[in-house]
């Protein structure tokens, strides 16, 4: 495919921007995906993928190559540091909505390497590593990307998948309103099996404490813990050898301490893009929509962009749609940022590091009367795992 022959430019080869690329081409599109780095990220990241998302991607022929790298997790807890077990929540409970009624925990770069192979042999695609996309030239007859080098790419239609600090978005003046939560997250990697110190723990929990809460997820090839920073703590403080072990040790006492395979430190941020769709260019996961990672929805969501998407741009560009149908896009999923994802994402955030013992109680025997109702459990985990607000958004 020559350098401007491509439809649809996508700037990421992330989760988002491939899966749309996928999708694009399977229905004929020609793409050409524009990707920074010099490779698929390698970094682990999000790793939950819930039931709609699993809906979605087997549609394309995904779902079991990554069931086949992932882990699928029947169950979630809510748990306490002191009390233990709160609530624990089984999603086969949704074995009416959906031919996937678990989460699968797998790496987002498990996904990518996936989706690479797929269309490595698709003549209509092409992928470009290397090439940074530093601005769009955004046009009533097509969009042109320009990239760091000065090189340009000319297209129908440019997707925007290039995350939160998306230069697409900055070029355009979108704004990206939102708030920084006042807690730094410190995610801490290890392959020692943690369940030999929590027996009865899931492959995810959230468990709640008011000075330092902690969520455990487990992936295919280790344990990842997350705590809140210390207020005041430097990130070089928090990443410490001596700080790390503090943590892992809050789990169980193992002698000579815990193995540690990685350590980061990152920010918080919750935030929208003021719009989805500027023009012929639209844009997708983090580059749109910004979100605290408690609960899984922030990759997912992304997912669900590319989906709409690139659905409604394959229709536009074989005639089945006009150009005014594609605002259905923003319409749709900003909607879904700011109504659902927004707000989920916050409450587990608020709930887990509650301080009030009164409130603290109050929330633990809430989830416990869900838990131990068998039709207020299976609406809270649609709800939850997604199922609800794909219903909603359609």
């Amino acid at each position: 495919m020559a350098d401007n022959d491509a439809q649809v430019v996508i700037a990421g080869a992330g989760p988002v921007g491939m899966t749309a690329a996928l999708m694009l081409a399977n229905r004929g599109v020609r793409v050409h995906v524009l990707e920074a780095g010099e490779a698929l990220s390698s970094e682990s990241r999000a790793s939950t993928f819930h039931p709609p998302t699993l809906e979605m991607l087997d549609e394309l022929g995904l779902a079991e190559e990554l069931r086949a790298e992932g882990l699928d997790v029947p169950t979630f807890q809510h748990r306490d540091r002191s009390e233990g077990l709160v609530a624990e929540f089984r999603l086969d409970t949704l074995a009416e909505d959906t031919r996937f009624p678990f989460r699968v925990q797998c790496e987002q770069s498990k996904l990518t390497r996936i989706i690479l192979a797929k269309v490595a042999d698709m003549p209509n695609v092409q992928v470009t590593f290397g090439a940074r996309v530093a601005s769009v030239d955004n046009a009533p007859d097509g969009v042109r990307a320009v990239l760091e080098d000065g090189s340009t790419l000319a297209a129908d239609y440019l997707i925007g998948a290039d995350g939160a600090s998306s230069a697409v978005r900055t070029s355009l003046g979108i704004s990206f309103e939102g708030e920084t939560y006042p807690e730094r997250y410190v995610v801490i990697s290890t392959r020692e099996d943690i369940q030999a110190w929590m027996p009865d723990i899931s492959y995810v929990n959230y468990i709640s404490d008011p000075a330092e809460w902690l969520v455990l997820l487990r992936t295919p090839d280790h344990w990842r813990a997350m705590f809140p920073v210390r207020e005041g703590q430097t990130e070089t403080e928090a990443v410490a050898p001596e700080n790390v072990q503090r943590l892992m040790a809050t789990i169980g006492e193992r002698p000579g301490g815990w193995p540690i395979l990685h350590t980061t430190v990152y920010r918080v941020h919750q935030r929208v893009a003021g719009t989805y769709r500027e023009g012929r260019v639209f844009l997708t996961g983090d580059a749109a929509h910004i979100n605290n990672p408690l609960g899984g929805l922030g990759m997912n969501s992304g997912i669900h962009d590319a989906y709409l998407l690139a659905s409604l741009l394959a229709d536009r560009l074989d005639g089945t749609l006009d150009e005014a149908d594609l605002d259905v896009y923003d319409q749709r999923r900003r909607e879904v940022s700011r109504a659902y994802v927004a707000v989920e994402t916050d409450k587990n955030w608020r709930r887990i590091r509650e301080r009030d013992e009164t409130a603290r109680q109050r929330q633990f025997a809430e989830l416990r009367e869900i838990a131990a109702d068998p039709v207020r459990h299976r609406e809270h985990v649609r709800h939850t795992c997604m199922v609800a607000e794909i219903a909603r958004a359609r």
